[in-house]
C-alpha cells in the first residue's frame, strides 16, 4: 500500500531530525534520557491545542514545538513575515526639497 502525504511527511522529517542529531521518539515510548536533544511525536498540548507533530526536548527541557505543514504553506506568523519585509523592502520615493 502507497505511503499517505502525512507518513511520507513525519518519514522526511524523522529523517531530518536524525540527521541534526535528535533522537525521536514516539510519546507512548518517551524516554528523556535517550540523548540530550529529544524529538517526541504527536505530543498532547495544553486543552484546545491539540497535538504538536514533534515537541523538541533540550538536556530534558521542552524547547519547541513542531507543526508540519504541507509544502509551500504558510503558517499566520510566516505570513506575517513575509508582509512586513515585502513593505520594508518596497522602495519609497524619494521627495525632494527645493528651497
Amino acid at each position: 500500500m502507497p505511503e499517505t502525504p502525512e507518513q511520507k511527511a513525519r518519514r522526511e522529517i524523522d529523517a531530518q531530525l536524525l540527521a541534526a542529531g535528535w533522537v525521536v521518539q514516539d510519546r507512548d515510548n518517551m524516554d528523556l534520557t535517550a540523548g540530550r536533544g529529544i524529538a517526541v511525536r504527536e505530543f498532547p498540548m495544553k486543552s484546545g491545542f491539540g497535538f504538536a507533530d514533534y515537541l523538541l526536548y533540550l538536556d530534558r527541557k521542552a524547547l519547541s514545538a513542531i507543526e508540519a505543514k504541507a509544502e509551500g504553506t504558510l503558517t499566520r506568523q510566516a505570513k506575517a513575515a513575509k508582509a512586513k519585509k515585502t513593505a520594508s523592502s518596497a522602495k519609497r520615493p524619494r521627495t525632494q526639497v527645493r528651497s
